[in-house]
């Protein structure tokens, strides 16, 4: 699946949020800290501001496909799918 070229890091946060129970715990500048416990405690940090470069999302997503045992072309597929 080709990863969208739009999207910014609060549309992520809120799929993130929305599917695997991410929550925003504290914005830093421009970007945003999310946590969830979901399989055990789990942080990411995501730029809020514009599109997010192809190389930053997909390293954000394979890093979430990591902690929840899945791959990362069944994440994609969830949240963008």
């Amino acid at each position: 699946m080709r990863l969208p070229r739009d999207l910014t890091g609060r549309d992520l946060s809120a799929l993130l949020r929305r599917h695997y129970g991410y929550q925003v715990v504290r914005q830093t500048g421009s970007h945003l800290r999310l946590t969830t416990l979901v399989s055990g405690e789990h942080r990411v940090t995501v730029p809020a501001g514009g599109p997010l470069r192809v190389g930053t999302l997909a390293a954000i997503l394979g890093d979430v496909a990591a902690h929840h045992g899945i791959t990362r072309a069944d994440l994609e597929e969830r949240l963008f799918g």
